[in-house]
């Protein structure tokens, strides 16, 4: 009979958290039929049934961490047949108490279904300390609004299936603590009175442990490695006058079909296109040796709480200029949301990284290995300079591309970055 497993769900994942189960056993699924949710390192991720039948057992309760290729869940015919050796293969990967629900489970031939289940389920429920599974059993957005406002997701009572913390739940501690830090007095100072301990108050409030996130778990894992590549950097300044009217005309013209084109959608075409000419810049290390993609995808990086998050563009030299721009859009609110797709964050070839819009007039990116190459883009900013004998201004905009060493020299980058200043300086060739 048919097991569901846990699925690889993006290149960096290793394991996932089951985080909610959308069907409950005896449930009729259908090829297609959204089983569950899981928390990747990356996003939220749906858990899709491959098989059309019964949901005869669940195998793992909500907020479990799971490795890789472990069952979940069992569909069969409805007869139960399957269950006994999918519930042993769970308890086999089990590595903490293996033989406890093995010693319940034998008396378990073919009988109803309400007895196996019970039988794992205590045994699961004393292995897992109760701070463990409430620090699994929430939503993304949940533990991004509990650390955002210095709150230990631990610490929140959950209200929703299976005890998950919710929004909601964090909105409620948030308001509680708001109403319990005013009666504090503070005069620390008095050391006359026996009642206060000396140090507790203030250590305690020093610092907040906060648990690491599969995102921010990988998104460290991964800068890691990209500092063990050797890199160089090289840095223009680019004339962005007739950018930013190009971009104007663009956004006013088009206005009544609804487009509106950012900076980083005509950053995200003019690399794409740049990108042809120097095949080698859109090319990745690959240990023994280089791979020169075919495609060009770029990759857009968007900081959340939890982590950085990398949406690309596929053959973004291939979209037009308002498609690019839907679509940077919504992959951004879908990276905001948890809500993006294994496909939607993977394959990138080469990144952007724009922080000109926090006012950063400069900066270098760490590269997203395995690619060769990042694109850190300033804020546009004005500057004096001389032409024809008369002081004149303009704007002007720096971009600096980190590049691997092992991949790229210092020659290839530079004729790539030269090209980029040049369609950026001269607009219409983005669309060209």
């Amino acid at each position: 009979m048919p097991e569901v497993v846990m699925p690889r769900l993006s290149d960096t994942m290793e394991e996932g958290v089951l985080s909610r189960w959308l069907k409950k056993e005896g449930d009729t699924v259908r090829q297609g039929d959204v089983l569950g949710e899981i928390d990747t390192d990356k996003a939220t991720m749906e858990l899709e049934s491959f098989e059309d039948g019964i949901l005869e057992k669940l195998l793992v309760p909500e907020g479990t961490t799971v490795a890789i290729g472990q069952p979940l869940a069992v569909i069969g015919d409805g007869s139960g047949t399957a269950r006994p050796e999918a519930e042993a293969a769970v308890s086999a990967s089990a590595s903490s108490v293996p033989s406890t629900p093995r010693a319940s489970a034998p008396p378990v031939p073919k009988p109803t279904p309400a007895q196996p289940a019970s039988s794992p389920a205590p045994a699961s429920a004393d292995a897992r300390p109760d701070a463990s599974t409430r620090r699994l059993l929430s939503s993304p957005l949940a533990r991004r609004e509990a650390v955002r406002h210095g709150l230990d997701p631990t610490t929140i009572t959950g209200t929703g299936p299976g005890g998950r913390i919710v929004r909601a739940d964090v909105e409620a501690a948030i308001a509680a603590a708001e109403t319990e830090q005013p009666p504090v007095e503070e005069e620390p100072q008095s050391t006359g009175r026996g009642t206060q301990p000396d140090q507790p108050p203030s250590s305690a409030q020093a610092s907040v442990e906060i648990p690491l996130t599969q995102m921010r778990k990988v998104t460290a894992q991964r800068l890691t490695e990209s500092a063990e590549a050797p890199h160089f950097y090289l840095t223009v300044v680019v004339g962005v006058d007739a950018l930013f009217r190009f971009r104007s005309e663009v956004n006013e013209r088009f206005a009544d079909q609804d487009v509106k084109v950012s900076v980083t959608d005509l950053l995200v075409r003019a690399c794409a296109v740049t990108l042809r000419h120097h095949p080698q810049v859109n090319s990745s290390w690959a240990g023994d040796k280089i791979l020169a993609h075919q495609r060009i995808n770029i990759g857009v990086a968007v900081a959340l709480d939890e982590g950085l998050m990398v949406p690309v563009v596929t053959g973004a030299d291939d979209k037009s200029l308002n498609t690019i721009a839907a679509q940077t859009q919504s992959l951004a609110e879908k990276a905001r949301s948890g809500t993006l797709k294994l496909n939607e964050f993977s394959g990138g070839t080469f990144t952007i990284s724009n922080l000109g819009m926090f006012g950063i007039d400069n900066f270098t990116a760490v590269i997203n290995p395995p690619e060769a190459a990042i694109l850190a883009v300033g804020a546009a900013t004005d500057e004096p300079y001389v032409q024809d004998g008369e002081l004149r201004s303009r704007r002007v905009m720096k971009i600096t591309m980190t590049s691997d060493h092992r991949v790229l020299d210092g020659a290839i980058a530079a004729a790539f970055l030269s090209e980029l200043k040049r369609t950026l300086e001269d607009p219409l060739r983005i669309v060209i």
